[in-house]
């Protein structure tokens, strides 16, 4: 019996990396998923590799009407046990270059969305199931380029903390993973070699000197969606090589 035996999760932002990992071991495990993203091409690519064990939907966590409707057409495959927020997006900027529309893209996708989805979703979760956020180890790397990235992975630690509290009377439990520098797709939007050359200097700040892979942050998400977390709630856990532990 594996851990996600007759269980259900549902993982937004789930087409690609971290998330896709963490289908393929809830998949493995004897669970179902519930997969979101926006790339037609990756949700294609992830049922075909996943089968009939994974439902996915086209779904966009920035736009406020989107989360009614994931709640409808997740209503049949209700209760979920476990519910991962993973849909977000990062890009770089100094201060000076931030505007009011970038301030709105970036939270609406990574704070407004998820808030709006466990509003929606709530009422789904099962007793005892668990909600983990994905934050990011940019809320604690003080780096001048990803203030504003920052600013939203800081407000998901902190609705995580809260919706511990909140959900806590129903036996529900909340956590946060930090993920440091992970080899996924993230980090797309930087031309080849402004991305190789961001990803060399954070990975010189590691004290494991390297990243890490989607599969080392996922089972570590794994543990915490699953019931050998079952007395962890409103905690944090890094996945980071050791970038932020000072």
């Amino acid at each position: 019996m594996g851990r996600f035996e007759s269980k259900t999760v549902l993982i937004t932002g789930g087409s690609s990396g971290m998330g896709l990992a963490g289908a393929r071991r809830i998949i493995s495990e004897g669970g179902k998923v519930i997969l979101t993203g926006l790339n037609e091409a990756r949700l294609r690519s992830a049922q075909q590799e996943l089968g009939d064990r994974a439902i996915v939907i086209s779904n966009d966590a920035a736009d406020p009407d989107e989360s009614a409707k994931l709640a409808d057409q997740v209503q049949a495959h209700a209760p979920l046990n476990g519910l991962w927020l993973n849909a977000a997006f990062a890009s770089l900027a100094m201060p000076e270059q931030v505007n009011a529309a970038s301030f709105d893209a970036m939270m609406a996708t990574n704070v407004r969305g998820p808030v709006l989805q466990l509003a929606k979703l709530s009422g789904m979760l099962a007793p005892g199931a668990s909600v983990l956020l994905t934050a990011s180890s940019s809320a604690y790397e003080m780096a001048a380029a990803t203030s504003l990235y920052s600013a939203t992975k800081g407000a998901v630690i902190a609705l995580a903390r809260s919706w511990a509290t909140a959900l806590a009377s129903r036996g529900i439990r909340v956590n946060t993973l930090v993920p440091g520098p992970i080899e996924t797709n993230f980090r797309s939007f930087l031309p080849d070699e402004a991305k190789s050359g961001f990803e060399a200097f954070v990975v010189s700040q590691v004290p494991l000197g390297r990243a890490g892979t989607a599969d080392e942050a996922a089972a570590v998400a794994l543990f915490l969606l699953s019931d050998d977390a079952s007395f962890v709630t409103g905690s944090q856990y890094a996945v980071d090589g050791g970038l932020i532990m000072h």
